[in-house]
């Protein structure tokens, strides 16, 4: 993770967790002192459209809230998904965030789960529900897109 352009944390890479028996989970090392560092810790858990959680720094959630608030009215179905969902945490003095009980089970999360960083945010998947879906994606990858990236 790096500061991107002097403004936001930019996330990249995964990390097979668990969840406790109260739905806490532990942040990585590798982004704990920096989102500790650029945002005291502070952090916003929604729900994604494909069923998976996304969660923001609190400073880029702000921003998203605006744009998402901002969307016309026949977008009310995705605003009530990710604002109506959103839950602002802190993580404790171990490094942990409280995954409400509510958003686990709108995404499905049992015990074992996925965080992917994304850039400026991370999806949390059920380890499961990750498997099947990350071999979906790499069977449907849309080669016009795969052709703007040199390997």
């Amino acid at each position: 993770m790096q500061k991107s352009g002097g403004k936001f944390l930019v996330f990249q890479g995964s990390s097979a967790l668990t969840l406790d028996a109260k739905g806490r989970m532990s942040i990585p090392a590798r982004h704990r002192d920096a989102l500790v560092t650029e945002e005291q810790g502070r952090l916003t858990i929604t729900r994604h459209p494909d069923g998976c959680l996304m969660i923001y720094p609190r400073a880029a959630w702000e921003l998203k809230r605006v744009q998402i608030a901002a969307l016309p009215m026949n977008a009310r179905a995705l605003q009530r998904l990710l604002l109506g969902s959103a839950q602002d945490v802190d993580m404790d003095g171990a490094g942990r965030i409280l995954v409400a009980p509510e958003l686990r089970t709108a995404a499905g999360l049992a015990r074992e789960v996925m965080l992917m960083g994304v850039g400026t945010h991370f999806e949390l998947w059920d380890s499961a529900e990750w498997a099947r879906r990350d071999t979906e994606d790499i069977e449907n990858l849309d080669p016009a897109v795969l052709e703007k990236i040199s390997f």
